[in-house]
């Protein structure tokens, strides 16, 4: 019922349909510029490196945040989308291996560009809409990215296959153009959030700024103890990477390929977990319902340290489903539980403070898996993310009620206009005056 309410929304409609668009243009890109590489150098090392260069500026992201803070959202998402367009065009100009380095400082620049547009998109999603939709908002958008994952890759694979890395970009670009159009069609206050007041020095009260995002979640009673609980699981996420290989080889005795086949049952699973993950979050709130996903994701991890086919299946879907509803369940928390003016600072401060662990568990685990057998190594990344679980249910005792405020801080939205296709606002008044309070992530640019 509150999807279908939802989508009768014109201007979530819109806003939908161009994040929509703007996935498919992203899920093509990366595995083009990755295939693009591998055949102008016939090098698997310089293949890889394009998703390096895209990962690199991710230290950055508070600075985009507090720029997601500090200019209008929709304008920023509108300049940012078309600045997209034109990062992707020195692709174009892309003919042997000497012009590899144009391709890397692309996904470079991409890298930077996604710093930028989700905070602003996540912050202007919460302008956009009232708070009891912001759940089926993250979740269509979730259900509909992983859907992608499953087509896009093999579509810009095939586009290039049959035209070139310049013609999926010329579609990436397309997208980018179709966001940043419906966009401006948005009929939606763009308002700046109130800035803070200057006190001290201006390196003092930059910085200060720069780090709003993390002392909110490190004050935050609730927040702090969610994040805590994210880094333990953040700290092991990342060995399944190394582990899937082995799970083909060794326990099921399969060729490197069929990992494809474990990843697509993963794919299933997520796209069945964004289903049901917003009533999941309306009747139960957020943080019991990332528990229970966290715990999904456990068993899937402990189901592929066996040797049979349909059990690892069976296990790869848990897993899916549980990384898409623990990711749906916790923005949605950020999204409520952050004051307006610091909506992009929360959010790239809890992507940074759970993408370091996370990367570094990367490589912790391709070490374990080389002197560990692989069973041991999932079993006791099970063992930590239960651990983490209950560290979520723990913090769920500090949870605030639906509509109730967390940091005794209003967010300053004006009334919203008449929408001439019959959404008159009156809805968002009520949330914006007591419901509202001031309150990631696998892979889109612009997700």
């Amino acid at each position: 019922m509150s999807t279908r309410r939802l989508l009768a929304d014109r201007r979530a409609r819109r806003y939908l349909t161009g994040q929509t668009l703007s996935l498919i243009g992203d899920s093509s890109m990366w595995l083009a510029c990755g295939i693009w590489v591998k055949e102008l150098t016939g090098s698997n090392g310089a293949a890889g490196l394009t998703f390096l260069f895209f990962t690199a500026p991710a230290l950055l992201a508070p600075l985009a945040g507090m720029l997601a803070d500090r200019l209008p959202r929709r304008r920023l998402l509108v300049v940012a989308n078309l600045a997209g367009a034109v990062i992707l065009l020195p692709l174009l100009a892309v003919r042997g291996p000497g012009q590899v380095g144009l391709i890397y400082a692309v996904m470079f620049l991409y890298g930077c560009l996604n710093l930028v547009i989700a905070p602003a998109q996540s912050a202007l999603l919460v302008s956009l809409l009232p708070e009891e939709l912001l759940a089926d908002a993250n979740a269509l958008l979730r259900t509909v990215r992983e859907s992608l994952r499953l087509l896009a890759p093999l579509a810009g694979a095939g586009l290039y296959a049959l035209l070139g890395g310049a013609a999926v970009a010329a579609l990436d670009m397309a997208t980018f153009v179709a966001a940043a159009v419906l966009l401006l069609s948005l009929r939606v206050p763009d308002v700046v959030p109130e800035a803070a007041a200057r006190t001290g020095g201006f390196l003092r009260h930059w910085s200060g700024e720069v780090s709003a995002g993390f002392r909110h979640l490190a004050g935050h009673p609730l927040l702090r103890r969610v994040v805590l609980a994210t880094v333990v699981l953040a700290l092991v996420l990342g060995f399944s990477e190394s582990a899937g290989y082995a799970v083909v080889e060794r326990g099921l005795g399969r060729a490197p390929e069929f990992l494809g086949v474990l990843q697509a049952a993963q794919g299933a699973g997520a796209v069945l977990g964004g289903l049901g993950s917003a009533r999941a979050v309306r009747r139960y709130g957020e943080v019991r319902v990332a528990a229970v996903a966290f715990v999904c994701w456990a068993v899937g991890v402990a189901l592929a340290a066996t040797p049979a086919l349909g059990v690892v299946l069976a296990g790869r879907v848990s897993s899916g489903a549980g990384l898409t509803i623990m990711a749906i369940a916790l923005l949605t928390l950020l999204q409520r539980s952050a004051p307006e003016r610091l909506q992009g600072r929360v959010y790239a401060g809890f992507e940074v403070a759970t993408t370091v662990p996370q990367t570094a568990s990367i490589g912790l685990g391709a070490y374990l898996i080389g002197v560990l057998d692989y069973r041991a190594v999932l079993l006791t990344e099970a063992a930590v993310v239960v651990l983490a679980a209950l560290l979520l249910l723990r913090a769920g005792r500090f949870a605030p009620t639906r509509g109730e405020f967390t940091v005794g801080e209003r967010a300053a939205t004006p009334r919203p206009p008449a929408d001439p296709e019959g959404h008159d606002g009156r809805h968002d008044d009520r949330t914006r005056a007591g419901a509202r309070r001031p309150a990631r992530a696998a892979p889109s640019a612009r997700s």
